[in-house]
């Protein structure tokens, strides 16, 4: 350990903002006494700044969650019809009757000689930043780092973002570093984070955990349980359907609800990295893990540095964000059987319910608390309140019975942001067959949303309209009975849902602008879709940008596009009859190259729209600055090669 705590150990964060709320996370390591929020309005009409709201916040303004001995989650929601200005500048501050200002000491807070932050309310999307997939021990850079470079170039209301969307993968439950889980050990002895007992796992209880580096990459040997069942084919011979915890970099997947704390307030905050030494020679290890454990040390280090950026961002862009399967555990719900298993044993159900408490904490609750308000807000307060077995069941239990993960903003266009990990289509034939990404009553749920819209983004963790040739692989090893393998979830893979899924986009009452916003591929690409022998729309944009932190093995993107490019190009026989007759799905280019449509490199989304809500740019932002452009397809033949890039379920 360095030095003591500071007051502010993770945030301030923007969440849900916009005419009628404003919502603030931040987690201290003291208790507030009593907290008054100040807004004010920077105005080219008056001198300085017009005070729009400044009082004390009342327990129903401001939610407080005990998270551990010496941390305090708050939540600030204000809510009132026509709270906020738009297209201008609002700065907020925090004042503490014992503290003072709580965030005047936060270092490289604010944005040049600023005082306080501050955000711009932006209902007419102009443009914005979206992506997914932030690892944080990946050799990549951190795309969000060159974001927040790049708002700091021009902080005028017009040239601000509207809003930071983050569509899955925010966290990496199931991936941990060797360093990362040593310094998740530190983190939970530093804030006192809880301690729980477990039932049916080699050990009684997480105090019984080890984080000595001499123990790590081992959880799945030693922690996880070991539920496995056979696939039925002769791809069983060399590989098994391990149906909980599938990942193959699960040694150091995360267990307990203080791990998942300190793992998310170690993703967002630089002061506890700053307190925490961790090692980079260790003793104990093998000879490869010592290597990795010194390759992962490297990557943290650059990690870390990159933090005060990334907190800067998200305190002066309202943010975002939906689940993905690494949010949880990798293969999340991708079976009816992996659901029998993994909710079956109590150990697999606690650990998923655990990353689950920590979603709603984290990322949930600051997209809409009023939906939480009812159903989980008072089970977290119990829970948190007196932490013990009991409350923590009934809140896990609650947390996989909630259906309201899924939400909509009221912004020009509207955005739609899809639930795809927990209203899952099953497989009737099959209970090892992947599951549809949503069902029937949620596609219908979904229609409704769109009905009365010309225009809508769509937020959705996996592409809708996805690479042929992947999917193709998906599709055969599901057939070889080894889904989990392969990670075959995709809209296409299941019939009901693949089927709904065009017939709403088909529907004579569809906006006339579809852009569907994905991530998750840790590969960017972006399509022009059109509905053939319809005249008038709607017209449909799948832009994918993958990941923020991350990136597809390097040497094999090439080949599948190149391959992709072959077996399913224009003139291709195997793309005449896998093809979907009513759709003309044309790649843009990436930088204007010839032949390439998939572009490995991580960076953060970039979409600008045009007023009746077609993109007008679609790049991506890579972390050493550079950019990616999507160029709008070229109508020749040629520029057509590698325009229908589906498969026909």
């Amino acid at each position: 350990m360095k030095s003591a705590l500071p007051l502010l150990v993770a945030g301030p964060i923007l969440r849900h903002c916009d005419r009628d709320n404003f919502t603030l996370w931040f987690v201290s390591s003291q208790p507030m006494d009593s907290l008054t929020l100040t807004l004010k309005q920077s105005s080219s009409l008056h001198q300085g700044e017009q005070p729009l709201f400044s009082k004390p916040l009342t327990s129903e303004q401001l939610h407080t969650i005990r998270l551990g001995e010496r941390a305090y989650q708050y939540m600030v929601q204000l809510k009132q019809t026509q709270l906020l200005p738009t297209e201008v500048e609002i700065s907020y501050s925090l004042e503490d009757s014992q503290h003072g200002a709580i965030f005047s000491g936060v270092e490289a807070l604010n944005y040049d000689e600023q005082a306080t932050p501050n955000f711009v309310i932006k209902p007419e999307i102009d443009h914005m930043l979206h992506g997914s997939c932030r690892n944080a021990h990946h050799h990549s850079g951190d795309a969000l780092v060159a974001a927040d470079t790049q708002v700091s170039q021009d902080l005028s209301p017009q040239a601000r973002p509207s809003l930071l969307m983050l569509s899955g993968d925010q966290v990496y439950v199931d991936d941990i570093a060797g360093p990362t889980l040593f310094a998740i050990g530190e983190t939970i002895k530093l804030l006192g984070l809880p301690q729980e007992k477990f039932t049916h796992a080699q050990l009684p209880d997480s105090h019984s955990i080890s984080y000595h580096p001499a123990a790590m990459y081992q959880r799945h040997r030693n922690l996880l349980p070991k539920t496995n069942y056979p696939a039925k084919t002769a791809l069983g011979h060399w590989y098994k359907n391990h149906p909980i915890f599938t990942s193959s970099l699960a040694e150091n997947h995360l267990v307990s609800l203080g791990e998942i704390i300190a793992f998310y307030l170690l993703t967002w905050s630089p002061e506890l990295w700053d307190r925490i030494e961790i090692p980079k020679e260790v003793v104990g290890l093998s000879v490869a893990n010592t290597a990795r454990w010194q390759r992962e040390w490297l990557h943290l280090l650059e990690f870390k540095t990159g933090l005060k950026q990334v907190r800067r961002l998200m305190a002066h862009l309202p943010t975002y964000m939906i689940f993905d399967d690494h949010d949880v555990t990798d293969d999340w719900n991708l079976t009816a059987k992996w659901e029998e298993a993994a909710y079956g044993h109590t150990f697999s159900k606690r650990i998923i319910g655990n990353a689950l408490i920590g979603y709603a904490l984290f990322q949930g609750l600051g997209n809409g608390p009023d939906k939480f308000k009812h159903e989980i807000t008072p089970s977290l307060d119990a829970f948190f309140n007196q932490p013990n077995e009991l409350y923590q069941d009934e809140l896990i239990d609650k947390l996989l019975r909630f259906e309201h993960w899924h939400y909509s903003l009221n912004t020009s266009p509207k955005i739609v942001v899809l639930d795809t990990r927990t209203h899952r289509w099953r497989s009737e034939s099959n209970l090892a067959k992947p599951s549809g990404l949503m069902d029937w009553e949620a596609l219908m749920e979904f229609q409704h949303e769109l009905m009365g819209q010309d225009k809508v983004i769509i937020i959705s963790a996996a592409p809708m309209f996805g690479v042929k040739l992947i999917e193709t692989i998906q599709r055969t090893a599901t057939l070889l009975g080894g889904s989990l393998l392969v990670d075959a979830e995709n809209w296409m893979a299941h019939p009901g849902t693949a089927n709904t899924l065009l017939s709403i986009f088909q529907h004579r009452k569809t906006p006339e602008q579809f852009v569907i916003l994905s991530g998750d591929v840790h590969y960017s690409f972006a399509y022009d879709i059109r509905i053939r022998f319809r005249k008038g729309g709607p017209k449909i944009y799948q832009i994918t940008s993958s990941g923020i932190k991350n990136q597809f093995p390097e040497k094999l993107l090439p080949i599948f596009d190149k391959l992709n490019g072959w077996l399913y190009g224009h003139f291709s026989p195997l793309n005449f009859f896998t093809k979907r007759k009513r759709m003309s799905i044309r790649g843009r280019r990436p930088n204007g190259a010839r032949s390439q449509r998939l572009f490995n490199k991580s960076g953060i989304g970039v979409v600008s729209f045009a007023p009746n809500g077609a993109p007008t740019k679609i790049a991506v932002l890579h972390a050493d600055m550079s950019e990616t452009l999507f160029q709008v397809p070229s109508r020749d033949k040629h520029g057509a090669q590698n325009a229908d890039s589906l498969s026909d379920d």
